[in-house]
């Protein structure tokens, strides 16, 4: 699976720099020197790193294959991907990454299933698992904390919840 991890937003100058936007919570590992990116569409790519510093709250990126402006703006627009198989799993027990997320039945303490994680969410406050019920058109945002997400079981493809009542009520 394919895991954007920053979306090219438009060149910088003559030398064929790029202003592209985070889209990871690693930048400084997915835009070191050497990293090798997929893009989307992938006729642009794959793209070398060469280098990548901060700029204002975006990166400024240069690339092996993008030598001056006029190929600069040939890959305005595109995103950069990793395989999720190249990644290396997360450090703490209790770190998850979102497509690790996505698709995971969410049942109740009994083992009743709810719906479905469809999305995660980074709010300022909390990550959020936006669940689907089936036959639901509206999404349920479930705060990503331990008193309402008590087990994640990624291998079992199942998260159980304790929601308060009322978070699920859909109707009103």
């Amino acid at each position: 699976m394919l895991l954007v991890v920053g979306r090219i937003v438009r060149p910088h100058g003559i030398r064929g720099d790029l202003i592209c936007e985070i889209r990871t919570d690693e930048p400084q590992l997915r835009f070191a020197a050497g990293s090798v990116l997929i893009t989307d569409p992938a006729a642009r790519g794959p793209l070398t790193v060469k280098t990548a510093r901060p700029y204002q709250d975006r990166m400024l990126v240069s690339f092996d294959e993008v030598g001056d402006r006029n190929a600069a703006e040939a890959v305005r627009g595109t995103k950069l991907c990793v395989d999720s198989e190249s990644l290396t799993p997360p450090e703490a027990e209790e770190e998850f990454r979102d497509h690790e997320l996505i698709g995971l039945s969410v049942q109740d303490e009994s083992g009743v299933e709810l719906g479905r994680v469809v999305r995660v969410e980074h709010a300022p406050a909390h990550d959020l698992l936006v669940m689907r019920a089936e036959g639901q058109r509206d999404d349920v945002f479930i705060p990503f904390i331990a008193q309402m997400v008590p087990t994640v079981d990624v291998a079992s493809g199942h998260v159980i919840v304790d929601l308060p009542p009322g978070l699920l009520d859909l109707s009103s």
